[in-house]
């Protein structure tokens, strides 16, 4: 009878392994994938790609005993040699291969020059053959800081107290309604995908007070461009007892503060790979919804055309005028117009046309959505009959305010749209691992 004891210690070594060692001189055992070969003649450099980085290895015919011709690229092996410092290499070091064992190779060449620094191919190419586009290195040094992206929020948020919740994605009815849904049939009941966690964290808020989770939210809008994806990762929070919305993009704030902080800390390889400056966040301004459409047509000669939402252009010029006059990359927009919110958002007691809510512009572009929540029984009644609204069709929401809540507000962040302004990149779709829009279910 044989017993498991917990994780088993491998004689290969990882990157990390050989920094914090003392491993010069020794012979050491690493896997990886073959990156690259580039053959020299009589000495070859075999690059190997680990989850950490590249490792060059180098071969030398008569050092080794094996030869060159038994390898390829992209084949998973284990190669034992000597490590050795080499300041022009990767991490400073090298290996000097002894011997290899070659634990399974590629079936067909490659469809794209993965190896390369650049793939120098669309981004439609990059995404009908994502299995593959993504082992570039450049590829992978995207995904790493947006792990680190999540990495921060998690790390601030239970540092402030929050509980991490997991919620249904299959609903009944959505918490923004509408027509953008994806319908199902779900055991022949009528049932939706969810377009937000907002209902279930609200409910959470008088569990646990202050709850978040970072999930796929599902929009059934069929839109085309560069900044919408029809799945998509959110990053949620509720918060309770607050004194105002305020509280909710102070914390936000922190948020930012502290992943910029991780980021420059943990993922310096991958921001310096992509040649990415990440802001310095002191302070972030806050404009009312009005006055921030009149800035941006006053200095930028802009009629404003819908005066109850934002528009693409106008969202990139109120970035633009907050980074010119502040030297701001952020700006929060506040007290958006009570028609263009859900009806759950608290209208501003002083001017009930307007909401106490917000977005967060980054770089021009729309990454937050949040604001105060209406938390009174009678009053969220009173709205929906406005709206026509039949509180039959969200009794199970409407419970948790029958039974006492406390003031409590919230937010819903877009990672892929964070990373893509983090990033510089042109297109939300270089931000997503497996992009879904209106003509793309695959890979």
């Amino acid at each position: 009878m044989e017993f498991l004891t917990g994780v088993k210690e491998k004689d290969t070594k990882g990157i990390k392994e050989l920094l914090q060692g003392d491993y010069e001189g020794k012979i050491v055992k690493m896997n990886g994938a073959v990156h690259s070969i580039r053959d020299m003649g009589d000495v070859a450099f075999v690059i190997l790609r680990k989850a950490e980085g590249l490792v060059q290895c180098v071969y030398e015919e008569g050092t080794a005993d094996f030869s060159l011709k038994e390898i390829k690229e992209e084949s998973a092996v284990e190669v034992t040699g000597m490590v050795a410092s080499e300041e022009r290499a990767p991490h400073g070091f090298e290996i000097r291969l002894l011997g290899i064992r070659v634990l399974s190779e590629p079936y067909q060449v490659l469809p794209l020059a993965i190896n390369k620094w650049k793939m120098n191919t669309s981004l439609e190419t990059r995404l009908a053959l994502r299995p593959v586009s993504l082992r570039n290195v450049r590829e992978r040094a995207k995904f790493k800081i947006q792990e680190g992206i999540v990495r921060g929020f998690r790390e601030f948020l239970f540092g402030q107290g929050f509980t991490e919740i997991r919620t249904p994605k299959i609903v009944s009815r959505g918490a923004e309604g509408g027509a953008n849904v994806f319908r199902l049939n779900y055991f022949n009941k009528k049932a939706e995908l969810g377009q937000s966690p907002q209902f279930y964290k609200q409910t959470m808020v008088g569990v646990y007070d202050r709850v978040f989770e970072a999930a796929p939210v599902f929009r059934a809008e069929k839109h085309n461009t560069t900044r919408h994806l029809n799945e998509y990762v959110s990053l949620d929070f509720e918060m309770g007892y607050i004194d105002s919305f305020e509280d909710v993009m102070a914390m936000e704030t922190g948020f930012l503060q502290y992943t910029m902080d991780l980021l420059n800390r943990d993922y310096e390889p991958e921001l310096k790979m992509l040649g990415v400056e990440l802001p310095e966040i002191r302070e972030i301004p806050q404009v009312r919804f009005d006055r921030a459409k009149e800035l941006a047509s006053e200095k930028y000669n802009r009629k404003i055309r819908n005066p109850f939402d934002l528009e693409p252009e106008e969202e990139s010029l109120i970035g633009r005028y907050f980074k010119e006059e502040y030297g701001s990359d952020f700006v929060f927009v506040t007290h958006y117009p009570s028609k263009k919110r859900p009806f759950y958002a608290m209208d501003d007691p002083e001017d009930n046309r307007f909401t106490l809510s917000f977005d967060l512009l980054y770089k021009g572009l729309e990454i937050t959505t949040g604001g105060q929540r209406i938390h009174e029984y009678p009053m969220i009644l009173e709205k929906m009959a406005r709206r026509n609204m039949d509180p039959d069709d969200i009794r199970d929401y409407l419970m948790i305010f029958k039974y006492g809540m406390p003031p409590h507000g919230g937010l819903g962040i877009g990672l892929e749209r964070l990373t893509m302004k983090l990033l510089d990149e042109q297109n939300v779709r270089e931000t997503a691992l497996f992009p879904r829009d209106v003509t793309r279910l695959e890979p």
